[in-house]
This record gives structure tokens, C-alpha cells and sequence, in this order.
């Protein structure tokens, strides 16, 4: 840090204190269980249901199907079938109403279930003068009010065809999931003039490996059991933010914790349809 005079002025004396930002330099995190607790895209679908968006059977069908795909992995007829669902409840609706409805969901929901840790990590960059970036599967107008409401540089997600301003409830392109985020992360390289070894990555999911293996510092936050052994293996930080009770559940096999909360939405599904039935008898 340069030497100041003791008669420095006060504009001196903040210029020196300013950390000059790093150009070629940036953070990618994840957004599911690494910076948001849970799926992203099922309290933006709850939240769509509790709004009369679609019923709640329909909210059931899109779980049950992205669950099936996160249990069993990037198989072909997986991920077309992920590909079908992913966007499909947002058919025929105004892109400006969804994305207003996101904010009002991210204030309800969302914002409550940021991991504060995660959230720190972040900081550190931002106050390094680095870039911050979300790079996610969630679609991308809700991973850029997460962005935007964290103060981030921005977000990448999958993206939703529209026209005129309405979703058809088809995608462009990938689900940004495996290989397809890695792919978005050389393209905002690219397009930013990063350099991917002064870069940083976190992400909680094995499914991430392609992204976090290209830049100079990966690291595993909440991990789940294979890729806290891989981080291990090949000597990467970890950084675990849940409680321990939360913590404690990473060496229970994935799909099992999927059909528990799978088990869980439904149940809570049928004592909304219970209580709505209870109101109208």
C-alpha cells in the first residue's frame, strides 16, 4: 500500500483504500443448495401455484420430474424429459408478469433461504474487485433477480424461448446442467476476458465437476457425498454452511433424499387439497 502524507486529503486517502478490480478475474457459483437452501425453481413453482398460476397436480408432475432427473443423472431420455418440464408451467404467460411475480416470490421465499456463508464467500470476491457470477440450471430470469438482489455481477441460466414477450414453454438451447454449464462458463470467459486459472467456482453437486475442474480454485460448498469424496481426492476446499443435522444426511444416497422429499411435497400437497376441500364442504 503506497505511503500516504500526513496532509493527505480525504479523496487521497479513499483512492488508496479502493481495491483495484482484478479484469481477468471472477467467482461462478452455483445456485441449488449452494447459494439458495433447496431448489430455486420449486419455490418459484410453489410460489406460481399459491398464485393460481397451475394447479397443484400440476406442481406435483414438475417436481416428480425434475427429481427423477436430478436421482438419476444426465442419461439422454432424462434429460428430454427434464428438458419437456422444465419450463412448460410458464407457457403462455407474459415474460414482464413472471418476472415481476419472481421478485414478489424472491422477497416471500427466497431471500430467507440464502446461505449466509455462501453469501460471504461471495463478498470476499466482490470486495477483491473480482466479478461475481451465478451460472445455474434455475431459469434465467429468476437466477437474475437473485443476482440482482444479491448485489452480484449476474447471472447465466437456462433460457426460456419467448415471443412477442410470452413463453411458448419451450428452451433454447441445454438445461445448463453438467458439460452444458462448463460450456457457458468458457463462453462468459470468452465473451469477459477472464482467465478461467484466476478464476473461482463453487458448487455443492458432483454434477458440477466439468465446471469446477477448469478454473485455478474450486471448491465444494455443501457437498454432496460424491463430490465431498472427489474434493477430497483431489485436494479442493470444502466449505459446509448447513446445520449439522443437515450436514449429517450428505452420506445418505442421493436418490433416497430425493423420494424422502419427494414424500414430503406430496404430503403436503394432499393436505392442501384436504383443507381446500374442508373450506367448500
Amino acid at each position: 500500500m503506497p505511503r500516504l502524507s500526513t496532509g493527505a486529503s480525504v479523496v487521497e486517502v479513499e483512492q488508496v483504500l479502493v481495491v483495484p478490480a482484478n479484469p481477468r478475474a471472477a467467482a461462478f457459483f452455483d445456485v441449488d443448495n449452494t447459494i439458495v437452501i433447496g431448489a430455486s425453481i420449486f419455490h418459484f413453482a410453489k410460489g406460481l401455484a399459491a398464485r393460481k398460476y397451475f394447479s397443484t397436480r400440476d406442481l406435483s408432475k414438475f417436481v416428480w420430474q425434475q427429481m427423477k432427473f436430478r436421482a438419476g443423472g444426465e442419461g439422454p431420455e432424462r434429460i428430454a424429459k427434464a428438458r419437456q418440464t422444465a419450463l412448460a408451467f410458464v407457457a403462455g404467460k407474459s415474460v414482464a408478469e413472471i418476472v415481476d411475480v419472481g421478485e414478489e416470490i424472491y422477497d416471500e421465499v427466497i431471500a430467507e433461504r440464502i446461505y449466509s456463508g455462501t453469501r460471504a464467500l461471495a463478498q470476499l470476491h466482490l470486495d477483491a474487485g473480482e466479478r461475481v457470477w451465478l451460472v445455474t440450471a434455475t431459469p434465467e430470469e429468476l437466477a437474475l433477480i437473485i443476482a440482482r438482489r444479491l448485489n452480484f455481477t449476474g447471472a447465466v441460466g437456462t433460457r426460456a424461448e419467448h415471443i412477442d414477450g410470452v413463453y411458448t414453454g419451450r428452451l433454447i438451447g441445454d438445461l445448463l446442467h453438467g458439460e452444458a454449464k462448463a460450456a457457458a462458463v468458457r463462453e462468459l470467459a470468452a465473451r469477459e476476458g477472464l482467465d478461467l486459472s484466476a478464476c473461482s467456482a463453487y458448487s455443492d453437486s458432483i454434477n458440477d465437476i466439468p465446471m469446477l475442474s477448469m478454473v485455478g480454485r474450486p471448491v465444494a460448498v455443501n457437498p454432496d457425498s460424491a463430490l465431498r469424496d472427489e474434493a477430497k481426492r483431489r485436494g479442493w476446499e470444502i466449505r459446509d454452511f448447513r446445520t449439522g443435522r443437515k450436514a449429517a444426511r450428505i452420506g445418505i444416497p442421493t436418490a433416497l433424499v430425493l423420494g424422502a422429499a419427494g414424500g414430503a411435497v406430496a404430503a403436503g400437497i394432499s393436505i392442501g387439497r384436504a383443507q381446500e376441500r374442508a373450506r367448500h364442504a
